[in-house]
């Protein structure tokens, strides 16, 4: 094999039984799911080394669609070959995808509910702090020169200051990045002597910077069978629409929304969805804008992606559109996910020789490298998003602070930092905390 010999070779059962865990606990966004991959795979198992899983993030996060699940379909594919990848991204988001499903059954059928508020309560204070320890991991291992920390804090103020859009970021910490390899080389390699011991202990994981992936091999032929096959997995659905569904135009509509969704937007949820919110309450009228403003808050409380908002889009548009109908809603759902997520198996496999050779170019390394540092200042920024929505969910005064998540997020940190806390207990402990204060506060 390819991989480190020295090392166990990691239990695919193991590793399934981690991506399964993974779809169900994966709060808090990119930067949360980044979070408990690096915990469970880089940091407890040595499965694979900082450096690869950065590389590979940083790759990701110029794609279009969900980061954290390309990083699980990645690493998947890198630990088993092509079906590891595939049960990775399908757990990452089958649990999120049919939670979602359920919470939107319910939505429509009675409304919102205490005990969805009482879980949604008691979650938010500990998705901040699960984003907060993401900062601080990401952190540590991202920042290596001043020139990283300078970086890091221009995305910030891009960011918090003027709202840049997260492509606009990327953007220009590539072309910054560029301008300083030209320029004054040295900024970059200064640190470099500091880097030393973390290359000497390469060694202690499974996969690391020395190890060739599955799909160093690259060929056109190979390249175009592969379109060629998710042309047709694609082409599946919707000619099953064409034959046998009522109302075609509306099918055909919402596959080529998401598909285009999927394909053409970059930046992370936060740039997508505000597109997709616009074009399905304004243009397509699927659903109204508080349904809309109701999914967000489903999808903000539930596992997985972010991006998951759009199944909750493609239910309410066949159940709005089939006049209530829940079959329909459900069929909309399960359209939605599978166009909106297949592309990302789709840039992975396809790609993937191109993302094992980049690991070889110098120049690709050192740009990646900083915009691993400009993802630093975007998670602090959301930190600090979270915080305040979920702290002050009215006026930023301190006289209108909330003090039951005040109080959580204190325990939750504690818990994370101080005990190490695995995030699952602090999960259903955060759910148990969410019902006692909403119980108590009646």
């Amino acid at each position: 094999m390819h991989k480190n010999n020295k090392l166990p070779e990691p239990s695919f059962k193991e590793a399934l039984t981690f991506w399964f865990k993974l779809g169900w606990i994966s709060f808090g966004g990119t930067l949360g799911h980044v979070h408990i991959m690096y915990n469970f795979l880089v940091e407890k198992k040595k499965w694979i080394s900082a450096s690869r899983f950065f590389h590979a993030l940083s790759l990701c996060m110029l794609l279009p669609g969900p980061e954290a699940q390309q990083v699980a379909i990645y690493i998947g594919w890198q630990l088993h070959g092509k079906k590891g990848g595939i049960l990775a991204g399908l757990f990452f988001i089958l649990p999120s995808m049919f939670i979602l499903l359920g919470l939107s059954l319910v939505y429509v059928t009675y409304g919102q509910q205490s005990w969805m508020n009482a879980i949604f309560s008691g979650l938010k204070p500990a998705v901040v702090v699960i984003v907060l320890h993401a900062l601080w991991s990401v952190g540590r291992k991202a920042l290596h020169t001043v020139l990283h920390y300078v970086l890091a804090a221009l995305a910030f103020c891009c960011i918090f200051f003027f709202n840049m859009p997260m492509p606009y970021i990327i953007l220009g910490t590539i072309v910054l990045a560029l301008l300083i390899r030209w320029s004054w080389p040295a900024l970059i390699y200064r640190g470099a002597a500091g880097q030393e011991v973390e290359q000497a202990s390469e060694q202690d994981y499974y996969i690391n910077q020395t190890s060739p992936g599955p799909g160093k091999h690259f060929s056109v032929k190979l390249l175009l069978k592969q379109v060629a096959f998710f042309i047709a997995l694609w082409a599946l659905p919707w000619t099953a629409f064409y034959f046998w569904a009522g109302d075609f135009t509306f099918w055909n509509g919402l596959i080529l929304f998401f598909t285009q969704t999927a394909l053409f937007t970059i930046g992370g949820s936060y740039t997508v969805l505000p597109y997709v919110a616009q074009f399905s309450v304004s243009k397509f009228n699927w659903l109204s804008k508080s349904q809309m403003v109701d999914g967000f808050a489903l999808a903000e409380t539930t596992p997985g992606p972010l991006i998951i908002v759009v199944c909750y889009v493609g239910f309410m548009a066949g159940f709005n559109h089939f006049g209530g109908s829940l079959m329909m809603g459900g069929i909309g759902l399960l359209a939605t996910a599978f166009y909106t997520f297949l592309p990302s198996f789709l840039f992975i496999f396809v790609g993937g020789p191109l993302l094992e050779k980049s690991r070889e170019n110098a120049l690709i390394k050192d740009v990646l490298g900083f915009v691993t540092a400009a993802v630093v200042g975007v998670i602090l920024n959301l930190t600090l998003f979270l915080g305040r929505q979920v702290l002050f969910p009215g006026v930023l005064t301190w006289s209108k602070i909330d003090l039951t998540a005040l109080i959580w997020v204190v325990v939750s940190m504690v818990l994370l930092f101080k005990f190490r806390w695995n995030v699952i207990y602090l999960i259903l402990l955060s759910v148990l905390y969410g019902f006692l204060s909403i119980l108590f506060t009646k």
